[in-house]
């Protein structure tokens, strides 16, 4: 199958998306006798004085990280398995190291944030990202959101990409309104406008969901069933790129396209719904103003329409969406152009330009496949 062997196929860069100036920081240190070799506690900045160099590790581990530990499933931890202790004593150890430089106290940091680097699932390099991002007021807002913080702290351009997804759907979606309405298009405001919202809200799902994470989850309660671990502790994205210290199995990254399928379904079914029942009410309306009019346009069946739509977005959409963040993106992409964000940028935006036009035409193809349009 094409989805195997995209595991197995894709070669894993060497790099990350963060340039190679972030990754190592010219630090000194020889440490107080007061403080613990563990790490545990607290570093203030007044107990380290830099004497040495360190070097921080990539944000993204790319050796291994799939078959390391795949004895994962039952545990907590937002999807990473134990990714080895002394992997996670080394994330520990330069998340405090770049915090106490920087003059930032732990507890001022996001809960989640803080308890992930006193576990050691973070590494220093997402730490230099985050004091990166906040100099952004802008940034700095969205990180309070933790869905946007755990997407940003593994792709800075994620904002970027979203803006040109939703900007391209509103232009394309658009243009098809127009050509499907003509000299009714004014006249119909109320209808393209309902479903241009439809679509940019389906738009941002599609970017949103299966982008790449640095998982900051809590462990799930012991209580929580079996299923219910075992989807928490899947990737966003069944092709990203483990984070270090952290590990995937080949079966959770399976479980990543499930989840995010359910998801979609349930966006492309929800949104579709809305959008169909307002076209039709305003279809329905005109008719009983006009008579002239009526019959002129059909009605779209709601239901088949709706489950339709949500059945695409779960398979087609979620399966091109996946591979274009997790493959084409994170390890194609970036690790050639992570110095050059301008042309990175410029990339993704014709990559996700084509991505939207494909998806056009496929769904054109399948609503006359199974009867739900009309081909003349």
């Amino acid at each position: 199958m094409a989805i195997t062997s995209s595991f197995f196929c894709v070669p894993t860069p060497n790099t990350s998306s963060i340039s190679e100036s972030n990754l190592s920081r010219p630090s000194h240190l020889s440490f107080s006798p007061s403080l613990s070799s563990s790490f545990t506690g607290v570093i203030s900045a007044k107990s380290i004085s830099f004497h040495r160099r360190l070097t921080i590790s990539p944000v993204f581990s790319t050796g291994g990280s799939d078959n390391n530990n795949n004895n994962n499933g039952g545990s907590g931890g937002g999807g990473d398995g134990d990714g080895g202790g002394e992997d996670r004593d080394r994330n520990r150890s330069e998340a405090m190291m770049l915090l106490a430089e920087s003059g930032t106290e732990l507890e001022s940091l996001p809960k989640d944030l803080a308890a992930a680097i006193e576990s050691g699932r973070i590494p220093g390099s997402v730490i230099t990202r985050f004091l990166e991002l906040q100099r952004s007021a802008v940034m700095r807002w969205l990180m309070q959101f933790a869905g946007f913080r755990e997407r940003l702290l593994a792709d800075d351009l994620f904002l970027a990409k979203l803006a040109m997804e939703c900007g391209v759907g509103v232009f394309t979606k658009t243009a098809a309104e127009y050509e499907r309405r003509r000299e009714n298009f004014f006249n119909e405001l109320e209808v393209v406008f309902a479903d241009v919202v439809m679509a940019i809200i389906a738009d941002f799902m599609l970017v949103y969901l299966p982008a790449p994470t640095v998982s900051l989850r809590p462990p799930l309660a012991l209580s929580a069933g079996g299923l219910s671990k075992f989807f928490h502790n899947c990737p966003d994205n069944a092709f990203q790129i483990a984070i270090s210290g952290t590990s995937y199995s080949l079966l959770q990254r399976f479980g990543a396209i499930a989840r995010n399928g359910a998801k979609l379904f349930a966006v492309g079914t929800t949104s579709s719904l809305v959008g169909t029942a307002v076209t039709n009410a305003f279809i329905k309306a005109k008719g009983a103003v006009d008579k002239t009019s009526e019959g002129e346009v059909e009605t779209v069946p709601i239901v088949s329409t709706s489950v339709a739509y949500g059945v695409y977005m779960a398979v087609s959409s979620n399966l091109r969406y996946q591979v274009l963040a997790g493959v084409v993106e994170q390890r194609l992409l970036e690790p050639l152009l992570h110095q050059h964000k301008l042309a990175l940028s410029a990339m993704c935006f014709a990559v996700r330009t084509g991505n939207t036009f494909l998806g056009s035409l496929l769904w054109v193809d399948y609503a006359r496949l199974i009867g739900i349009q009309k081909s003349h």
